[in-house]
């Protein structure tokens, strides 16, 4: 039997290594403009995002000499004696059944405002309006989009007293906030992937025990059964314009990799291998598609047209290549690379070939870009228990996602939603 549920579950994000030679930042406590005390924190979340990027480092706030809300009331000199190069301030205030959020960004050494932006939202979404804010200050300062008002899905599993595992399909904020479960089973959860605009998950359920692809509607937990073939049903991935799945089926003998219209149902196969061909994904352009094989002997990654045709071999070094997946511009691959019995997240420029391992832990799987390419979320173990966790792609800058009981596995990066107008 599946169900949905509104059972909340926390995950706590730790960072547990880099972030040495991180911008300081002066980020004012907002603010508050309303009866009662103010639902949220901005200014607490919007430090604890940028702190998280490993790009920034915060000031604590025993240290600002000043708690401006307006432009006016700024005094740059004093921000310039604290050594933070950029100021943020704002208010939050209450704003007929709502509210509204104000912030500026200001260069401190120019004495120039960067940014300014007005947001209205509703208590429901304070948070997600937080993060926005994050967004916003992360581009002007970093050049690159930010991805803290993204969201991602991944599983759990939960043993019982009965020794009988409970699988979960979840939901979150990327900062470990407002986990919903949609989908529970008694059963193995899957492979879950985004579709490209964020209202579906596609997914793998055993609860027919067999492997199925089902794709479920977020919002409104509907689900549909879309490939039931004889044999293995495994590995969806959506193509970019969000009218395809890629998927890995054995209907026809060997595992190959399948392109499954969601319009009429219609199946183009890709490849076709004595091999096992599984775990495919999508270059951004939608025209090829990166899959594992063991075509040679040992697993490896492989490119193919999307129309089908001659794979090209992509990875030569080390006997374990696997879980390619395009970053966003589809310059680099990240992958799971293994070694003596160590397997790490590793990423392949595709220009020159030269690969570089990001993680220093042993079991390490299932990778998966943020929308912005800047951070890899994956699935580790830690203490003989599973556990997601998060790497820059520069290997840089680590954290670690825990949850209160279980094993996580099978993040999967959500997609980034539209920014607020100033």
């Amino acid at each position: 039997m599946v169900l949905s549920t509104p059972v909340r579950a926390a995950l706590t994000i730790e960072i547990t290594g880099g972030a040495e030679g991180a911008q300081p930042i002066a980020i004012v406590p907002f603010g508050w403009e309303g009866a009662t005390a103010p639902p949220e924190d901005i200014a607490g979340i919007i430090s604890a995002d940028l702190h998280r990027s490993g790009e920034f480092a915060p000031l604590p706030e025993k240290s600002m000499a000043s708690r401006p809300h307006e432009g006016s009331q700024v005094n740059f000199a004093d921000w310039r004696a604290a050594g933070a190069p950029n100021l943020v301030i704002g208010k939050l205030r209450a704003s007929g059944n709502g509210y509204v959020a104000q912030f500026q960004l200001f260069d401190v050494f120019k004495g120039e405002q960067l940014a300014g932006y007005s947001i209205a939202s509703s208590e429901q979404d304070l948070r997600r309006t937080a993060h926005q804010i994050s967004d916003i200050i992360y581009e002007k300062l970093t050049g690159q989009p930010g991805a803290f008002a993204t969201r991602i899905a991944y599983v759990t599993e939960v043993r019982g007293a009965n020794a009988k595992s409970r699988y979960s399909l979840w939901v979150a904020d990327a900062d470990g906030y407002n986990p919903v479960a949609i989908l529970n089973s008694a059963q193995p959860l899957m492979s879950p992937a985004w579709s490209p605009d964020g209202a579906r998950l596609a997914y793998v359920s055993f609860e027919r025990r067999r492997p199925e692809v089902y794709v479920q509607e977020i919002a409104t937990r509907h689900r549909e059964l879309v490939a039931s073939y004889p044999g293995i049903n495994s590995a969806p991935a959506w193509s970019p314009d969000g009218t395809r799945l890629a998927l890995t089926l054995s209907k026809d003998g060997s595992p190959d990799v399948y392109i499954l219209s969601l319009r009429n149902k219609s199946l183009l196969r890709v490849t076709d291998s004595p091999a096992i061909d599984t775990e495919p994904s999508w270059s951004p352009d939608g025209k090829s598609l990166v899959f594992t094989s063991d075509r040679g002997g040992r697993p490896q990654l492989y490119r193919v047209s999307a129309a089908g045709g001659k794979p090209q071999r992509l990875t030569f070094e080390g006997d374990y290549n696997a879980h390619g997946v395009f970053s966003p511009d589809g310059r680099s691959l990240v992958m799971v690379t293994g070694e003596s019995n160590r397997f790490r997240i590793a990423v392949q420029d595709l220009s020159s070939g030269a690969q570089r391992i990001v993680t220093d832990t042993r079991l390490d799987e299932s990778p998966s870009f943020a929308p912005n390419g800047a951070i890899i979320a994956y699935a580790t173990e830690v203490n003989n228990r599973g556990v997601l966790a998060m790497v820059s792609v520069d290997g840089r800058v680590r954290q670690r996602v825990t949850q209160t009981e279980g094993n996580a596995r099978e993040p999967a990066w959500g997609p980034r939603t539209n920014r607020p107008k100033p």
